[in-house]
């Protein structure tokens, strides 16, 4: 049955229901890819069982004539971050490890609702904090690609969502859930040759997810395809009213509804975006979005995002501060790890002692280098030099792009600066790390719709992905202009196996 591991969120679904297949073949099919994939490392804890009894489910509704849900029969990865009951959710933190949630997240919730299964829990960078998948505490997720010419480095799969990037790419799973703060799904889609959507923020229920920065974090679909994104998505999304930040708005139809004509669009060049010492394969591949756009009947506009220049540093002030807000919580009093270190005259150590005793053990070194510069932003005295003047550059970045749609309606970009790199190769240049991300953060900062799609190769065999932003809302546009670009970029690349 290992050809069923090649189909995708459509095809697996379709197909079950016509009886093609059966679900259960499809849920043993993935398992046993899973259970063959430890040297990628993607999963924390599989849950083969999870996915066995969901399949069981849809097969006796089918059986019973009953109607199946959008998503019956496909079985799925879901990102550590994403609170499941009764199965441990760690946030690839060693401070949460042994964490069993007796509830679960609103995300997934609405997918096991919708007739999904699940695979397991996919590996990601801790707290979601990371742009190669190299914090988490359970080890490296390893890129399934390798460059070309028979290179043996171990590639990245991008970050934060890692695990869910090479899972998908490397047949895993159909798709997986991810979370973007400031790139984290599409930046691993990009580096793993895959399609990843971060919906407008509140589209997706925060409830259940492991918190990182509560005013940019948002969830959403990672697949091999447009389409499947959209089905997966309309899964996913809808008001919940135990999420402040959530939308009061219906989920349109959006896979029914795609469109890969563009005739009367107006596709946004942003010129800022063209930077200094770019990789040029890069701006070879940004160059052919512009043509497969304009082949679909788009009009290609240039546009300005003055601001742009300032997102990043802005971003790392925002982000990191949210965050030391939001760990504050993970105490060792609550749940997970508990250090009860001992003084020097064998005495229990106070309340105090064990709060940093857990703190350090705890997180990881990036985790600790974010919540010690969001400490710092937020302490008095800096507040207003670094917090509230990074929350005034957010606000221009996000008037950059509302007069931006004057003149266009969607905005296309490089995803990332450069393909994968190899693991441990950024491990001491944390701001060349952060620097992945510079190209993602301004529409998170906007909160708005943005996805990236694989469009072509580079030299050494690895993909590039081209990203869209719309405007907000409008999931519908931005997925039209992504299925303009697969239709026409043909990308049907994928990693030769080699774990």
């Amino acid at each position: 049955m290992s050809e069923l591991t090649d189909l995708g969120v459509k095809a697996i679904r379709d197909g079950v229901a016509s009886g093609d297949f059966s679900a259960r073949e499809v849920a043993e099919a993935f398992n046993a890819n899973v259970a063959a994939a430890g040297a990628l490392n993607a999963f924390i804890v599989a849950t083969p069982e999870k996915a066995l009894a969901a399949a069981d489910a849809v097969d006796e509704a089918r059986s019973a004539g009953k109607q199946l849900g959008p998503m019956a029969g496909v079985p799925i990865g879901m990102k550590d971050l994403f609170c499941t009951d009764g199965v441990q959710t760690t946030a690839a933190s060693h401070i949460l490890e042994g964490f069993v949630p007796r509830y679960e997240s609103t995300v997934s919730a609405n997918l096991w609702k919708a007739g999904a299964g699940m695979l397991g829990k996919l590996n990601l960078d801790q707290f979601a904090m990371g742009s190669s998948n190299e914090t988490s505490y359970f080890g490296n997720v390893v890129s399934p690609w390798r460059t070309a010419g028979g290179g043996n480095a171990a590639m990245s799969p991008g970050g934060s969502s890692g695990g869910s990037s090479a899972a998908v790419s490397a047949r895993l799973c159909p798709a997986a859930t991810g979370t973007d703060t400031g790139g984290s799904i599409r930046q691993p889609a990009a580096f793993a040759g895959i399609t990843g959507v971060k919906p407008t923020y509140g589209r997706c229920s925060r409830w259940g997810v492991v918190a990182f920065a509560s005013s940019l974090d948002q969830a959403g679909p990672m697949a091999r395809n447009v389409e499947d994104c959209a089905i997966m998505l309309e899964a996913m999304a809808g008001f919940d009213p135990k999420d402040a930040t959530s939308l009061d708005m219906p989920v349109p139809n959006w896979a029914e509804m795609l469109d890969a004509d563009l005739t009367g669009k107006r596709v946004g060049i942003p010129r800022e975006y063209r930077m200094d010492g770019m990789d040029a394969e890069i701006l070879d591949n940004w160059e052919r979005g512009k043509t497969m756009l304009r082949d679909a009947g788009a009009e290609i506009v240039d546009i300005s995002l003055p601001h742009t220049k300032y997102a990043l540093p802005a971003y790392y002030i925002i982000a990191p501060a949210e965050a030391s807000s939001n760990l504050a919580r993970y105490d060792g009093v609550r749940f997970g790890l508990r250090e009860m270190p001992s003084d020097k005259d064998g005495e229990r150590a106070g309340l105090q002692d064990m709060y940093a005793a857990t703190r350090s053990e705890g997180f990881g070194d990036e985790v600790k280098r974010r919540i010690l510069i969001g400490t710092y932003v937020l302490s008095a005295g800096f507040y207003d030099a670094y917090y509230n003047q990074a929350q005034k550059v957010r606000a221009l970045v996000a008037q950059d792009f509302e007069k931006a749609w004057g003149s266009c309606d969607v905005i296309l970009a490089p995803t990332t600066p450069t393909a994968s790199f190899p693991l441990g190769s950024l491990d001491d240049d944390p701001l060349t790390m952060y620097l992945n991300d510079v190209f993602a953060v301004p529409a998170s900062l906007a909160g708005l719709p943005a996805m990236s799609v694989p469009a072509g190769m580079n030299s050494q065999g690895l993909p590039l992905g081209l990203q869209l932003v719309a405007k907000p809302f409008d999931e519908q546009g931005l997925m039209n202009a992504g299925l303009a670009i697969e239709q026409r970029a043909g990308f049907t690349a994928r990693p030769d196996r080699w774990w």
